[in-house]
Formats: structure tokens, sequence, C-alpha cells
């Protein structure tokens, strides 16, 4: 597909992972939407983004909040009057042992791992189906091929992850929309500092190449499509 012109949505875009998607797309001619918290922490991604003229706009969203999230997909379809690209990319993790994990942090990591992607899919879908045409890329996880202890949440909420897209990739395909999931390992985040404290900075996987595997399935020829990438560590043991 050429991307040029294209219109995308970028959870998670303030920094990390999400933040070098919307930087490698904005480099393809894709208009960026940046959606995260922190206002701040968007417009470097946007500075970023301006240094080589590309084109974004910024939407602060919290991910756990409804009334956010539908307020994102009006802005898009207000400024752009379409919406190409999703990739739902914003997640957080707590850990704990299941049997003292706090239903306050569950609440957490559920609203935004899941609740907040179901809901992203469901607005962006209201736009993909008229448009008969669309793409829906969600930022899985190894989790769900590999659990580690003190992670057993997060790990659900990444494999209701794995529920929603392919269900999602069934009922909408005849629309000329594709889902897709990249499950990466640990990649060099601030994230990866909570979910997995012992593992060296030089052994983590760079956002960029997160964002080149993202690239690769969007500039894929209309006759191909890849429902599910797992992208590990090269000193991880293979699952």
């Amino acid at each position: 597909m050429d991307l040029n012109n294209k219109v995308a949505i970028v959870t998670g875009a303030s920094k990390g992972i999400g933040r070098s998607i919307s930087i490698f797309l904005a480099k393809q001619g894709v208009k960026v939407v940046l959606a995260a918290r922190t206002k701040e922490k968007l417009e470097e991604t946007q500075n970023i983004i301006t240094s080589f003229k590309g084109t974004s706009i910024i939407v602060p969203t919290d991910i756990s909040k409804d009334n956010e999230i539908i307020n994102l997909f009006k802005i898009t379809k207000k400024e752009f009057g379409r919406l190409d690209i999703l990739i739902n990319n914003a997640g957080t993790v707590v850990r704990g042992k299941l049997v003292d994990f706090s239903t306050n942090d569950y609440d957490k990591i559920m609203n935004v791992n899941l609740k907040g992607v179901f809901i992203c899919c469901q607005q962006a879908l209201k736009i993909m189906i008229s448009q008969k045409s669309g793409f829906i890329i969600n930022i899985g996880s190894n989790i769900v091929f590999k659990n580690y202890p003190e992670q057993g949440v997060y790990a659900a909420s990444k494999h209701g992850i794995v529920g929603i897209t392919k269900t999602i990739a069934n009922e909408v395909q005849h629309y000329g929309i594709h889902t897709a999931l990249i499950h990466p390992g640990a990649a060099d985040t601030e994230l990866i500092s909570q979910a997995r404290p012992d593992l060296g900075r030089s052994a983590l996987i760079p956002p960029d190449d997160i964002a080149k595997t993202v690239l690769y399935m969007l500039q894929l020829s209309d006759n191909s499509w890849v429902d599910e990438i797992y992208l590990r560590r090269r000193t991880a043991k293979p699952s």
C-alpha cells in the first residue's frame, strides 16, 4: 500500500514504541494523529515529525476513559475526513501476585490494555466500514506465548487483545478492513523497567524495530496480509 496521505491514529504516541511508529509513519507521508495523556511528551514527538516536514496533530487522550477516546476519533474525522490506520499501542503494567492483586490495579490494567483497545477498535470501525477500507494493528505482547510470575493480569489483558483482534478480522474483512497483531518481546521502553526489571538494556528490542514491523505489514501488496507477528529478543529462548 502507498502510505502517502493516509491518516493514522497512534495511541501511546508520546514515547517509546508509539513515538517510533508515529515517526516512521510520518516519514512515509502519513498524517499522524498523536494520542496519549501527556501533552508535553506528545509535543516532543510532534516536533520530531515537524523537523522533517511531516504532518501530525496532537489529541491528548486518556485511553482508560471512554469519552476521551470518542473525542479522539471525532477530532480525527473532523480534521481529515477519514481514518486509514489505527495503531493500538498504549498500555500499562502493574506487577503482583494474583493472590494479593488489588481490584483497583486490575481495573487500571484492563481499562487501558483491553477496554481501551476495544473502544478504539469500535470507533475506528464506525469510520472504516463506511469507507470500505482500513487497517488496525494492535500491539500485543510475547506474554501470550510465555507467562511470567506476577504478570497474570497483564497477561490476561494481552490475551484479550488477541481475542478481539481475531474476531474483528473475521467480522470486517469483507469490508476491506484488515487487522493484525504484533507481539513484541522486551522492548527498550519505560514500561519494561516495571515488567522485566531483571533484563539488561543492551539485550532489549529497539522500538524502531517494532515500527519497521508495522511498516512491513502496511507496505505489503494488495494481495498479501500478515495476521500476527511475534518479535522476540535474540537472546530470548524461542517459543
